[in-house]
């Protein structure tokens, strides 16, 4: 949706276009490679996130396991770390890395990490903008009776990049987590180490390009706006 209308300001949006095609063959690719090479523990991602979560007293939440290829989450309603069968059977480098990274999710909501408790705040409002926002704009650009739904749905897209900019320092975060966790437990030695960091690495890289690709359309939008 963020491609209408057709117009100069769509010149904008080309970086991070790039940015989003880079990073999704960029986790693929690095997911493929460091899926073939197994840890020495032996461990499973299923196994390395039950025990993080033991090692830092968290009792309350459970692992399971979820269909589909990197569907990998924390969701924190259910306290559920939910892993994707190739990470919750496997003992490669990638599945112990985003197994240890979702993990780092449910530490920081047991230590209720601020930037996750802001993310958390800013979902219902960023549902709705990043569903709602650009329609509603359009609506008020094109039809003048209306205008004033352009500034609402400026105003809920940018909740919605509020979210986005939020989130990065949430998955940084569970990253760094992660890697401290699998090398300070010896669930992955020095030298394993490196592989499961360009996995999410390289993960991390999607939430950037995701991020850049919503504020560059808030920007869009306040140009268009400014040129009604």
């Amino acid at each position: 949706m963020a491609f209408l209308p057709l117009d100069k300001t769509l010149i904008l949006l080309i970086p991070a276009i790039i940015l989003s095609i880079y990073a999704q063959f960029a986790i693929r690719s690095s997911y493929a490679k460091w899926s073939k090479i197994r840890s020495s523990t032996g461990m499973t991602g299923a196994q390395v996130a039950k025990q993080l979560l033991r090692q830092n007293g968290i009792n309350d939440v459970t692992v399971e396991e979820v269909g589909g290829a990197l569907s990998d989450h924390y969701d924190s309603r259910a306290k559920k770390v939910r892993l994707s069968s190739d990470v919750y059977h496997s003992n490669s480098l990638a599945a112990l890395g985003v197994a240890a990274h979702e993990t780092g999710h449910a530490i920081q909501h047991a230590k209720s990490y601020a930037p996750l408790n802001i993310r958390q705040a800013l979902f219902p409002v960023a549902s709705i903008g990043s569903t709602w926002g650009f329609w509603i704009f359009l609506i008020g650009m094109f039809v003048s009776s209306f205008g004033f739904l352009m500034d609402i749905g400026i105003l809920l897209f940018a909740g919605a990049t509020a979210f986005q900019i939020v989130t990065l320092p949430v998955e940084f975060n569970a990253s760094n987590r992660a890697l401290a966790q699998l090398s300070s437990g010896g669930y992955l030695r020095t030298d394993e180490i490196s592989g499961a960091k360009k996995v999410l690495n390289a993960a991390a890289l999607t939430y950037v390009a995701a991020a850049a690709m919503s504020v560059l359309t808030l920007v869009r939008l306040l140009i268009l706006r400014g040129d009604d």
